[in-house]
């Protein structure tokens, strides 16, 4: 089953490609999302790596995270589930 991960930290100068060779030296990666401003198209420094294979994401998790890529110590770690969208009271009652 296929595992997300999150990436976090990274320099606004890392690209899809750089994190495609990273991660695919643990394994297959199915997609790589480099988070970007919806204004100004320039990367938010974080992004979402998701890898075929759960084994591969745990040891990706484990050497990746705490590495520096690009002159950055990058966080990696297993995404957690999105929230639904529209909810802005923050799981408060409106009354």
């Amino acid at each position: 089953m296929a595992k997300n991960l999150y990436v976090g930290n990274l320099s606004y100068d890392t690209t899809e490609a750089t994190l495609s060779e990273l991660f695919g030296a643990f394994g297959e990666v199915t997609s790589i999302n480099v988070i970007t401003d919806r204004m100004t198209g320039r990367a938010k420094g974080f992004a979402f790596v998701e890898m075929a294979d759960d084994s591969a994401a745990r040891e990706a998790v484990s050497k990746l995270n705490g590495q520096v890529v690009d002159a950055r110590t990058i966080r990696v770690e297993e995404a957690r589930p999105r929230r639904p969208r529209g909810d802005f009271s923050g799981g408060r009652d409106r009354y």
